[in-house]
């Protein structure tokens, strides 16, 4: 069975909101990844620049800005929900209310950081994709993805992590928070070198058929 190229940007903005409100709902849990502690929503994060430098590489600057800005009002919209859904009283027979508004109420100053990051580094990363595209011709898509997507990371990791995470406690100074901020970098930047292939792929997969 064919898919046609609106089926296709269709499932691919799917999977880029489900990935956005992964990274943000789960992203208070803390793991270890090779001795360093970081969020586990940095699993679900990379796969937006991943999509939406794709869908730019293939369709152009305006459909990539076109799903940012439905993401951002999905982000608004699940942080809206969660806010009512902790304000309201619950049933006498949920026992679990003190751990629920626990969870949630910690999602939701990230959930601030993310939006307010994700505006800017990903306005950044469609802008940066498209210069680069010009300066090389359309050539290069290696180039193109790692050089924007490495600087909309790092723009994207500083802004939330002192939204998210300053002065949280004592602990969290200036200081503190750049040496979290580096090896989230460094994952983030590894991740979007390993990813190069699967941009090709997604480019190839986007073009295949494009005018159905």
């Amino acid at each position: 069975m064919q898919i046609s190229t609106s089926q296709k940007l269709s499932l691919l903005s799917a999977i880029f909101v489900a990935s956005l409100i992964a990274a943000n709902l789960l992203g208070v849990k803390i793991t270890t990844l090779l001795g360093i502690s970081v969020s586990v929503g940095i699993f679900a994060y990379p796969i937006t620049f991943l999509i939406t430098d794709s869908i730019e590489e293939v369709f152009g600057k305006k459909p990539a800005t076109h799903l940012m800005y439905s993401a951002l009002i999905a982000q608004i919209l699940v942080f809206i929900i969660i806010v009512i859904a902790i304000k309201l009283p619950s049933s006498e027979r949920y026992e679990f209310n003190d751990e629920y508004v626990i969870i949630f109420s910690s999602s939701l100053r990230i959930i601030i950081a993310s939006i307010i990051a994700f505006f800017l580094s990903q306005t950044h990363d469609i802008w940066a994709f498209n210069f680069w595209k010009k300066q090389t011709n359309g050539k290069f898509l290696w180039l193109r993805n790692n050089l924007s997507t490495i600087a909309s990371q790092f723009l994207d990791t500083t802004i939330f992590m002192f939204i998210a995470f300053y002065n949280i406690s004592p602990k969290f100074d200036s200081a503190f928070i750049f040496s979290l901020i580096i090896p989230y970098l460094l994952f983030k930047v590894a991740f979007a070198l390993i990813d190069t292939p699967l941009v090709y792929a997604l480019v190839w997969w986007l073009k295949k058929d494009k005018h159905d």
